[in-house]
């Protein structure tokens, strides 16, 4: 259980049930005990606290962030929901909301908003402080709306609304449900907080790429504050974080399929000629920062004496072999079933040294100027700063790989749709 900044004896925090990876392809999903930082008894019905708020309202179709009509001319719809609503989640005599039953129509709307609040648990612990919202000229809180009609999940303008989708069988798989979808969409937001809106006539298409790879960051590292993440991870892979896992895999709906892969070989050379998805244009900075993850979670289990250097070096030079899965495993599982809570508290440390090391760098971008070689400069200036150096060659060496500072990305090649950050909800802003 993560609360950031909080000292041992401090007032515990209120406690939710999340599911910390999609339910949907579980036969038997558990959810998991967190707290977030409110204190219990700060959040009212909804829930609802001082930051954020949620509502499941009735009779509504029209998604926000659309432009509508209006007395005074056309405009965006914006929050808030002013009609009827369902029963809100309330929280329990103690404050908490753990009562709540999966089955109660009530789980959604609880499990979005200890979603989102979680996330941003996580990340203002990363960096220090607290985050405001982007959209805080207009709006003091976000709310979080449940919407069945639409096919998606997206944050803007003071809003995170989630819908569903119906394209696996006939079971309707509530995105509100998938923690993942949730923190990539907070992900947003906090990129767009710390480093600024783009301006869609002159920001660079790296942007966009580094948008979609930063927001699922901040999902995986999110996603690595669940202790039963953590566990059934490193018990399915026996350490071995290049097997295939869930960790690499966001925004799950099936067992078979899932949105984006975190451990991919994309590089840039794909991109040399234009681009048309910045969701394709983000793999390979992901790829770079999940290999610099990995690579830093070795360096730690060398430190901790868990696998040796012989161990490490044959693992750099069979990473892209197929001969990977069936050399490297056996000597996890050797290594690993000598001492599981070494590789535990490895892979935490990895986890924080990468959060820490995003926030710290992340601080430092501009939307306007923004490149994957400025990412891996600022990388590189954070690592100077924290470590001395320390995990230099590791950065350089995972952005040569993905030909970052080789390659220059090409222009965009269609006109961008409804899929695209450029002209959707997300980016909009009234005026």
């Amino acid at each position: 259980m993560y609360r950031p900044d909080l000292p041992e004896d401090e007032a515990p925090g209120t406690r939710f049930l999340l599911f910390p990876q999609s339910p949907f392809f579980e036969s038997n999903p558990r959810p998991e005990l967190v707290e977030v930082s409110a204190p219990p008894g700060s959040l009212g019905p909804g829930p609802s606290g001082p930051r954020m708020y949620t509502v499941n309202p009735v009779g509504k179709t029209t998604p926000f962030g659309a432009i509508i009509d209006r007395p005074k001319g056309p405009g965006m719809y914006l929050p808030p929901w002013n009609g009827p609503v369902n029963p809100p989640a309330e929280p329990d005599e103690d404050g908490n909301f753990t009562y709540l039953d999966p089955t109660d129509p009530a789980f959604e709307a609880a499990h979005l908003f200890g979603s989102a609040h979680f996330t941003m648990d996580v990340w203002e612990g990363y960096f220090g402080r607290a985050i405001p919202w982007h959209f805080e000229r207009d709006f003091d809180r976000l709310e979080l709306s449940l919407l069945p009609s639409l096919d998606n999940a997206h944050i803007g303008w003071g809003f995170l609304e989630t819908g569903g989708t119906w394209e696996h069988g006939d079971e309707y798989r509530a995105y509100s449900l998938n923690f993942d979808v949730v923190a990539h969409e907070i992900g947003h937001a906090i990129i767009y907080s710390v480093i600024g809106m783009p301006a869609p006539e002159d920001t660079p298409g790296e942007y966009y790429g580094f948008h979609e790879s930063a927001a699922d960051m901040v999902a995986l590292v999110a996603a690595l504050h669940f202790g039963s993440v953590v566990e059934e991870l490193l018990e399915n892979t026996r350490g071995n974080l290049y097997s295939f896992n869930r960790l690499s895999r966001f925004a799950e709906l099936s067992e078979n399929a899932q949105i984006r892969m975190a451990a991919n070989d994309k590089t840039l050379s794909q991109f040399e000629c234009g681009w048309s998805s910045e969701h394709a244009l983000s793999e390979p900075l992901t790829g770079a920062m999940f290999d610099i993850f990995v690579d830093i979670y070795h360096e730690r289990l060398l430190v901790h004496d868990l696998i040796s250097p012989e161990m490490e070096d044959l693992s750099d030079q069979l990473e892209d072999s197929p001969e990977y899965g069936d050399v490297m495993q056996e000597m996890f599982d050797e290594r690993y079933a000598e001492n599981p809570d070494g590789f535990r508290i490895a892979l935490l440390e990895a986890r924080d040294f990468l959060g820490s090391y995003l926030a710290d760098a992340w601080s430092l971008l501009d939307a306007e100027m923004l490149s994957y070689l400025g990412v891996e400069r600022a990388l590189v200036q954070v690592d100077q700063e924290i470590t001395d150096g320390a995990f230099r060659q590791i950065i350089e060496g995972n952005f040569r790989m993905r030909e970052v500072g080789i390659v220059d990305v090409g222009p965009r090649l269609t006109e961008p749709d409804e899929h695209s950050h450029a002209v959707s909800t997300r980016t909009r802003v009234p005026e």
